[in-house]
């Protein structure tokens, strides 16, 4: 279905998310075999199952068993327990972007899960179901000249260090692309304001964060791995972090004085941080 590139089991697993996310795939239902996967996709039993894998530790699968093909997983329900950010911050989202003025602070290594989750949200204001006057993002990124703590390469050798930097930035700014795109064509189609802007951080942010309308907090560690990517014919062993598995923890102002008062901190560190980094995401 690809010509002659070879999907990656990272794009077939987003394949599957978008069509969970659109409702072509139901919870309680049946995933096709991998045998049939496999077909649809052009690729190997092998990386069907690497993105299935992925599926399964974001929590979008149930029933997963070598006996039959798994089943879509019940979604959660939103609580106070924390949660995998590919499971937990998609229904966040959707709550925020019910308000009239949607504002949504964000502090990450790169856009892909916001990316992801932020879908859902942008499909219910197609279909009519969430009708915002207003929507402000600000993310923070690293910025592509820094010295990334992570990802690296697990033995330094020459000349493939800079391929790990250019994979991340590569994924970064296509990332950027869609999300502000997505974003951005509310305003022509819905007449919605909508501001979407970058900054680039000077540093490696160890977490991710996000502040959404000033009432929510959302807060995760990322945690490194030891992992392997494909990268223009090389295999890239590297230390990176994968930030759809951090567990996000999350603080309300309704939830009491102490999460107020680390909703209303948070908020002002981002605002500080924010005015004081003046440097747009270059996005080359």
């Amino acid at each position: 279905m690809n010509g002659s590139r070879k999907l990656s089991p990272q794009e077939i697993a987003d394949i599957l998310r978008d069509r969970i996310r659109t409702g072509d795939l139901k919870a309680g239902d049946r995933l096709p075999t991998q045998a049939e996967l496999a077909d649809e996709f052009g690729v190997e039993r092998g990386t069907v199952r690497q993105a299935l894998r992925a599926l399964q530790e974001d929590g979008l699968l149930s029933n997963v068993s070598k006996g039959s093909p798994p089943r879509i997983a019940e979604p959660p329900a939103v609580s106070g327990e924390p949660q995998p950010t590919m499971v937990g911050l998609a229904p966040r989202l959707t709550q925020a972007f019910a308000a009239q003025h949607v504002r949504i602070d964000v502090v990450c290594h790169t856009a892909e899960t916001l990316m992801i989750a932020i879908g859902e949200s942008v499909r219910q204001i197609h279909e009519g179901t969430a009708r915002p006057e207003s929507i402000d993002v600000r993310i923070l990124l690293p910025s592509r000249d820094i010295d990334l703590a992570f990802p690296r390469l697990v033995e330094e050798e020459q000349g493939e260090e800079g391929a790990v930097h250019q994979r991340w930035l590569a994924m970064r700014n296509a990332q950027i692309h869609v999300l502000r795109h997505n974003l951005q064509a509310l305003r022509s189609t819905h007449g919605i304001d909508v501001h979407v802007a970058f900054r680039a951080l000077p540093f490696t942010p160890p977490v991710k964060l996000y502040v959404l309308n000033g009432e929510e907090v959302l807060l995760g560690y990322y945690v490194l791995t030891e992992r392997a990517e494909e990268y223009e014919s090389q295999t890239l062993e590297m230390y990176d972090a994968l930030g759809s598995q951090s567990l996000l923890f999350s603080f309300e102002t309704r939830a009491g004085q102490r999460d107020a008062a680390f909703v209303e901190e948070s908020q002002k560190w981002f605002d500080a941080l924010w005015e004081t980094i003046t440097t747009d995401l270059t996005l080359s």
